[in-house]
């Protein structure tokens, strides 16, 4: 799907297949994500408990049944579903699945937020002078001053400008009650073209520049979905919970990438999301905006008090000692 979105960009392909594609990839990522995945989650489960052994396919349906009747009911309390398309329609599955997956997104986005700048702060700041952190310390300053190491450090300032920024454009948003119209790559060219005074072909570069921020936003936002969830699977494993484990982290993988695509979609220029909102269908985008705000605002927040709390204890602490 994300491979679709970068031949969008690129024009690749014709038009006609990009969209037959779109819809194939659509319809066979929801099949695994709303039947077949939750299926064989619950007959693991149920293969694991000895008093179920006999009748474990039977207990496999009705804890599938069960999925399907609270995967419906989440709609309800969202502006998501319409009585103008069927139950099993593609604007229906995606709207449900869109809601766990943003709120996924969100909650891990938050929590980077506020984590990226802290950690790199941690570094500038720790007033810890023991013998093992002075000589970290010193190893730091020598890495710090390598190539690598200047890159490495303008990547830290960079990233954390980006998270505050990130932070209070959401912050912008609730308050006000918006949802951009234009990709920020264009608006931010078109402000600096129209501040500067210059010639600048503003449709070129934006395509060539959203193509490379599109690629970015992929692979960080997969890379940080997958460090998490490895940390968080490492520490329940075990033998008879591998097959569970797997099969919950490709279910929160798919609704994670069927979310993006919502999201990101925001992130093109106009001209390639027309395929993308034709093969989506009717749905309520801004509200994925808007909920991905608030919910990342709430997470940012939250994190933001644990880390004071933590940091605010562990002095403590060391004093004690």
């Amino acid at each position: 799907m994300f491979e679709l979105i970068i031949f969008e960009i690129l024009g690749a392909l014709e038009t006609s297949s990009r969209y037959f594609h779109w819809k194939f990839n659509l319809y066979v990522i929801l099949l695994f994500l709303i039947f077949v995945v939750p299926f064989y989650i619950g007959y693991f489960v149920v293969s694991n408990i000895r008093l179920l052994q006999r009748q474990k396919l039977l207990f496999a349906c009705v804890v599938w049944f069960t999925f399907m009747y609270f995967f419906w009911k989440l709609g309800d309390p969202f502006p998501i579903l319409s009585p103008k398309h069927g139950i099993l329609s593609i604007e229906q599955l995606i709207s449900c699945v869109g809601v766990i997956g943003v709120n996924l997104m969100a909650l891990l986005s938050g929590f980077g937020a506020v984590n990226c700048p802290y950690t790199y702060m941690s570094y500038e700041t720790s007033s810890d002078h023991g013998h093992d952190h002075q000589q970290e310390e010193t190893e730091w300053i020598e890495y710090s001053k390598t190539f690598q190491g200047k890159y490495f450090n303008f990547l830290g300032y960079f990233f954390s400008i980006y998270c505050v920024w990130k932070i209070f454009m959401a912050t912008i948003n609730i308050v006000f009650d918006r949802v951009g119209k234009t990709d920020p790559v264009t608006r931010g060219i078109e402000i600096t073209v129209n501040y500067l005074g210059i010639q600048f072909d503003v449709k070129f570069w934006s395509q060539h520049i959203s193509f490379i921020l599109v690629g970015i936003i992929i692979v960080t936002s997969i890379r940080g979905l997958l460090i998490t969830l490895t940390k968080f699977f490492y520490a329940i494993s075990s033998s008879k919970s591998s097959n569970v484990i797997v099969l919950v982290l490709a279910q929160i993988m798919g609704m994670y990438f069927v979310s993006s695509v919502l999201l990101v979609r925001m992130s093109m220029p106009l001209e390639y999301r027309s395929i993308v909102t034709e093969v989506l269908g009717e749905l309520q985008f801004n509200f994925y905006h808007r909920w991905f705000d608030v919910i990342f605002l709430v997470s940012a927040l939250s994190s933001i008090l644990f880390l004071y709390l933590a940091h605010k204890q562990a002095p403590e602490k060391h004093m004690t000692l």
